[in-house]
């Protein structure tokens, strides 16, 4: 048996294991990178890129129908859907050379196409090659979890896995779970023609604030999408028939969009001494696992976004290549969900930030129809709600036009400590979307200056003593 030597061997060339392998590489070190599957993971195959180009295409049909308020007719547009899967692929193959094996090795990695699993607390085995590594980054992602409903592994169901070798539009499209993933392909066909049925055990988008996720909501029932919230499937049979409460929902597809489960499988991480939850691996503040030579980033660790295992990636290579203190912060990383309005947010919701600061917390709350490029483009729905303690924002939520552009300002302002006078102090260009956010942090102030009877006081006397 071959044995390779290594100073960090990556596990999982999805996203975080490509930044760590590259950034790793790219710094000196020598580096094995292990793929078993496809170089990209999932948010290039199966993930990110392809649901956005779906998105993408969806928004331009949905436009179409949309031109009365400016002065133009609507047109109903005439949908060919195994085209509009072309545009995903060619998205896909446009990107995929950036996370190809070719370019990495061109990085001087060593690529190696196998499963891994650990056979020693430092050593991995892959398609009969053993390595062995200083360190070992644990970065096998994620896949979708397929609840226990009796009947569904009789009927053909999708899941963001393979929804995309779809070549005919759904006629009547069921969606089980009313999260990120399962509302934005659920308004996405919508817009492309399907009927569309989302089933949500709890509240849709449950994760969120209510109030924001409400404007959500409100849009996907106005375009027609159909949301049961509260409601347990209770079985499915063939011919794509779904018991949803007490009714019984017909549909030509069934997308089952109902969370993730990490991907643990196989790896024998007991064997290495690393422990599992059953939501992935068990970090600490540095990612590091109960192997201190082995650590775990991405979504296997908890991170559930592409740019979380990014940000991810460059702790671990701090970390492991240098000796230095790196913990993670999750209270900074911003998160988005693309249906329109678009909804992010970034460091607490307001229950969150009552929770921790009760009385100390002030909410500041900024519709969009306050935002004149909002108005000029009749996207005026949508509100911007700010979390403020002692001068600083803990969690703002934003739903509405751009917002996952928007969120970006302020996951740099909580990253960076700042207070909200460096965001009302900006200048932002006139006019534009972004002018909500220095608006927003210039709500803080509002009060304390317009409505303060001692400010009013102090400029009535330096009034009368200017010349």
């Amino acid at each position: 048996m071959q044995t390779l030597k290594t100073d960090l061997c990556v596990i999982g060339a999805g996203s975080a294991g490509l930044s760590v392998a590259a950034g790793a590489a790219q710094m000196g070190a020598s580096v094995v990178l292990v793929e078993k599957g496809e170089m990209g993971g999932d948010c290039l195959n199966h993930g990110c890129v392809p649901s956005k180009a779906l998105i993408a295409a969806a928004h331009r049909a949905h436009e179409m129908t949309q031109g009365a308020p400016f002065g133009i007719a609507p047109e109903v547009p005439r949908v060919d859907y195994a085209a509009v899967m072309d545009h995903v692929a060619e998205t896909i193959a446009r990107i995929a050379p950036m996370d190809s094996q070719q370019r990495f090795e061109g990085f001087g990695i060593n690529v190696i196409r196998a499963h891994a699993r650990f056979v020693s607390p430092r050593e991995i085995d892959a398609g009969g090659t053993r390595i062995a590594a200083r360190r070992f980054v644990v970065a096998t992602g994620s896949s979708p979890m397929v609840p226990p409903i009796p009947g569904l592994a009789d009927v053909p169901y999708l899941t963001n896995e393979s929804l995309w070798s779809l070549r005919q539009r759904p006629e009547h499209l069921l969606v089980i779970g009313g999260g990120p993933i399962g509302l934005e392909m659920a308004q996405a066909h919508r817009r492309l023609g399907s009927a569309v049925t989302v089933i949500e055990a709890g509240r849709a988008l449950g994760r969120e604030d209510p109030e924001m996720a409400a404007i959500v909501l409100e849009r996907l029932h106005a375009e027609g999408v159909r949301i049961l919230e509260n409601t347990t499937v209770g079985a499915v049979r063939p011919g794509i028939q779904v018991q949803a409460g007490d009714e019984t929902l017909h549909g030509s597809h069934l997308l089952v969009a109902a969370g993730r489960k990490p991907n643990t499988d196989g790896l024998e991480l007991d064997v290495a001494g690393v422990e599992t939850t059953p939501y992935g691996v068990q970090v600490d503040g540095g990612l590091r696992t109960t192997n201190r030579r082995i650590y775990a980033i991405g979504d296997i660790a908890g991170g559930g976004f592409t740019h979380v295992a990014g940000y991810h990636a460059g702790l671990v290579v701090r970390s492991a290549l240098f000796a230095l203190p790196a913990k993670a912060r999750p209270q900074i990383l911003p998160r988005a969900t693309y249906t329109a309005p678009e909804l992010a947010q970034v460091g607490l919701t307001e229950a969150e930030a009552l929770a921790k600061h009760g009385d100390r917390l002030e909410v500041y709350r900024l519709p969009h129809d306050h935002n004149d490029r909002a108005v000029a483009q009749r996207a005026t729905q949508g509100l911007l709600k700010l979390m403020v303690v002692r001068g600083r924002p803990v969690g703002v939520s934003i739903a509405g036009a751009q917002a996952g552009e928007l969120i970006g300002t302020w996951a740099l302002a909580l990253s960076a400590g700042l207070k909200l006078g460096a965001l009302a102090g900006a200048v932002m260009p006139y006019p534009t979307v972004g002018e909500l956010n220095k608006r927003l942090a210039g709500t803080y102030f509002t009060p304390r200056l317009f409505e303060n009877e001692t400010v009013k006081k102090v400029t009535g006397l330096v009034q009368r003593w200017l010349p």
